[in-house]
């Protein structure tokens, strides 16, 4: 393998921003390294160019090991998207430049910058400054002078980014040839979906440090394993249906498992992916001996013009019950929207015919069943405790979710692994063989809250719980606040403080302040209450000199918030209380005994700014999850 990345970690502070990631690069190969800001990619390729070194991994290069390496031993040749070229040098001075430092002879350098500029296009152009050249003759010279000194490996850094879209297609056409024609290993990041797909013989996705799928570019647009891929890459449908006997349960149809397609227990979530080409719409109900899948009818609520195709979009009643999740659920929306493509000339099409309000009957082509994704819940356990509340909490949410209960064990050092393991093993065998949910057990060495920040941030968790004795003292009250702080603010995930003894979750309460962060609330009390198929409640506490005005935003996002959680096929209660916010809610839940309690993440993550937490665990039987503002 050209370039192996074996365990690769890197952090900065508390917060991770490439773990444990694992690739290999085969020799010739251009391989596409595709995510959004903030995914790690160029942490990654500056520590292959050895710019930045892992805190954890190894990096080999043709079967060297380079880690330690300062990065002019590494053979690596790296283009920035900013080209980083000499402005006081010549075009051939800049491709010459690696060449001079490793006192390559005139002749040489001069063959070979030759050679490289006409590669790249910049033929008779050698004596000219980078000021006298446009945007994409200078990334030219940035990639030539990369190539100079023929390295064993190529490193491109968003490099066409700064570019307008026509010199953008043309470089990277460029870039392919060249590629194919020497033959160097290469590696590209990008965040742009076309240029990934264009370029990539493979492509890896990156989301928060982690690489979640790597497949060719048609495997990972048809035939994606996960649901991140199948909602990053490309437009598409991506639905929650549910299995139903050795059938899919999609609103008010039913389709086959496709052959092939992952097992799924009865009950169990399944995933449904089809893109928009796979959508086929008629006027007429389809004859029940037709090829296509139908699921139902609906009604044209756009209609929007992309060049050689037109881009509709459905609203479908009949999908009550299943949980869109690309095109997701705006707020307030009641039903699911299907995206589907028209070629925009077609005379065999009424397309000129359609308009916006149309009701038409929708079937598939086509449709791929992702792997099974549901919920992930981890509780940290604590070696003086039997940990109830948090352990009956976790098993019921992963039971009705169908989901996965991870429990974390900490050991101070290496000698007190063995007596953590025991513990896990003891709780594993009080849990007891539940096949509705996989029940995992975990060890990490270390202190108690880095580890679960850790374990989080690596682990791709949904939700951590967390169990508060009633009463507990200030210290265990302080270590609690912090862990959760971090875990808000450092992991960003939702967080569950289970009561103890933990009551039922047959009834939830969702609490909102009824502005922007707190549509995230009432979104992901939605998904649990799905799930749980619990009574939902949406409660909002009106402030005292509340005028007239607000008084009507409040009435209306309210009734957004329930037509959403009816989406979901649930029914929803609304009330508002009055008063001080904190007492007006310990009252609805003391009235009327709810089991869970949805709360915002506070805007100030300090002990004083927890108190809501605190009291509804100390007076009420009630739990409590924690969602932040950006789930």
């Amino acid at each position: 393998m050209a370039i192996v990345l074996d365990g690769i970690v890197k952090g900065f502070g508390e917060h991770l921003v490439v773990s444990k990631l694992n690739l290999e690069v085969k020799d010739g190969e251009l391989f596409v390294l595709l995510g959004s800001s903030g995914s790690g990619k160029s942490t990654i390729l500056r520590i292959i160019s050895g710019l930045i070194f892992p805190d954890e991994g190894r990096v080999l290069l043709h079967d060297k090991d380079v880690t330690d390496l300062p990065p002019q031993k590494r053979d690596a040749g790296f283009v920035f998207q900013n080209y980083a070229i000499f402005k006081h040098l010549t075009v051939a001075e800049n491709v010459e430049f690696g060449l001079k430092i490793r006192k390559v002879n005139k002749e040489e350098r001069k063959r070979r910058r030759e050679y490289l500029l006409d590669l790249v296009g910049l033929g008779g152009l050698g004596q000219r400054f980078p000021s006298q050249l446009s945007g994409g003759q200078q990334q030219r010279v940035a990639l030539a002078r990369a190539l100079a000194y023929e390295p064993a490996v190529l490193l491109l850094d968003e490099p066409f980014g700064a570019l307008d879209a026509e010199i953008r297609m043309q470089l990277r056409r460029i870039l392919k040839d060249i590629q194919r024609q020497i033959q160097v290993s290469t590696i590209l990041v990008t965040h742009d979906q076309e240029e990934a797909f264009e370029l990539g013989d493979r492509i890896g996705v990156l989301e928060k440090g982690s690489l979640i799928e790597v497949g060719t570019p048609e495997e990972l647009y048809y035939r994606p394993k996960k649901e991140f891929v199948a909602k990053f890459l490309g437009g598409g449908n991506v639905v929650v249906a549910r299995a139903e006997q050795g059938k899919i349960r999609l609103g008010n149809s039913k389709l086959p498992f496709p052959q092939g397609a992952p097992q799924h227990e009865e009950g169990a979530p399944v995933r449904l992916l089809f893109r928009p080409e796979m959508v086929v719409h008629r006027k007429m109900q389809f004859p029940c001996d037709t090829l296509l899948f139908p699921i139902g009818q609906g009604k044209l609520t756009e209609i929007r013009f992309s060049g050689a195709v037109k881009r509709l979009q459905f609203e479908l009643e009949t999908l009550t019950g299943a949980r869109p999740v690309m095109p997701a659920l705006s707020y307030g929306q009641r039903f699911a929207k299907i995206a589907c493509t028209e070629q925009s000339f077609s005379p065999n099409s009424d397309l000129e015919q359609l308009k916006v309000g149309d009701t038409r009957y929708l079937a598939l082509s086509h449709y791929h069943v992702l792997e099974p994704s549901a919920l992930k819940f981890i509780t940290l356990v604590n070696c003086n405790t039997a940990l109830d509340g948090a352990i009956k909490t976790g098993k019921e949410l992963a039971t009705a979710s169908h989901g996965t209960f991870v429990l974390l064990g900490v050991a101070e050092d290496d000698s007190k692994t063995s007596e953590t393991q025991k513990i896990l093993q003891d709780l594993v065998e009080k849990v007891g063989d539940v096949p509705e949910f996989r029940l995992e057990k975990q060890v990490r060495e270390g202190r108690r809250g880095r580890s679960l920040l850790l374990e989080v941030q690596e682990g791709y968790y949904d939700v951590a719980i967390l169990e508060r004795y009633k009463n507990c003292d200030g210290a265990a009250d302080k270590k609690l606040t912090q862990l959760v702080r971090r875990l808000l603010v450092s992991a960003g995930i939702p967080v569950l403080i289970s009561n103890t003894p933990a009551k039922t979750m047959e009834k939830i309460l969702i609490c909102t302040a009824g502005g922007e962060p707190g549509k995230n609330d009432v979104r992901f009390g939605a998904r649990i209450a799905r799930h749980l198929k619990s009574a939902v409640t949406v409660f909002h506490v009106l402030r005292a000199n509340a005028d007239e005005e607000h008084k009507k935003h409040i009435a209306k996002y309210l009734e957004q918030a329930s037509a959403m959680i009816n989406a979901y096929g649930l029914k929803c209660d609304l009330r508002i209380g009055k008063g001080a916010p904190v007492d007006a809610i310990i009252k609805e839940i003391k009235e009327s005994e709810f089991g869970l309690t949805v709360v915002g993440a506070p805007e100030h993550y300090d002990e004083a700014s927890l108190e809501l937490i605190k009291r509804i665990v100390n007076e009420t039987s009630s739990s409590v999850l924690v969602v932040p503002a950006s789930e």
